[in-house]
């Protein structure tokens, strides 16, 4: 089940278990976990894209070993709110998560990056280092506003 709607992705939820943020790039997938009880986001790694079969076996690997039960998938609109190319690049992907046999909630991903570099700009996280956790930052970024709507 792939959908927008954040009270549609909880009801396909089991009850408890963890959730992964995805923010899919053309390079790289930055990942996050939050806790079996909804509370925080945390960034957990990056995965350098290759094929897909690769991405999805990352995936596999990482939703067996963490117990996630749900994916939040940050979904790149453009400032209007409408669908870019790279939007339908990401909603692509979410389908061919299918395997994964995982609810799918796709996120407004808009400015996640921007907020992310500028809070590590202003905590002084070298260039170097901002480059290594940025995406990995950025899926925390929009994981925790996934798990903020779910669990008003």
């Amino acid at each position: 089940m792939i959908t927008t709607a954040a009270p549609d992705f909880a009801a396909a939820l089991p009850d408890g278990g963890r959730l992964a943020g995805l923010d899919v790039g053309t390079k790289t997938i930055g990942v996050a976990l939050c806790d079996a009880g909804w509370s925080f986001a945390t960034p957990d790694k990056t995965i350098l894209r290759r094929k897909f079969a690769a991405d999805l076996e990352a995936l596999r690997g990482l939703v067996a070993a963490q117990s996630i039960v749900g994916l939040v998938v940050g979904l790149p609109l453009n400032m209007d709110g409408s669908d870019s190319p790279r939007t339908q690049s990401v909603r692509a992907f979410a389908r061919n998560l299918a395997p994964l046999a995982l609810p799918v909630l796709l996120w407004d991903e808009r400015w996640s990056t921007a907020a992310v570099e500028r809070a590590m700009i202003a905590a002084d996280v070298s260039r170097a280092k901002r480059a290594e956790r940025v995406d990995s930052a950025a899926a925390a970024f929009i994981l925790q506003g996934a798990i903020d709507a779910l669990t008003r």
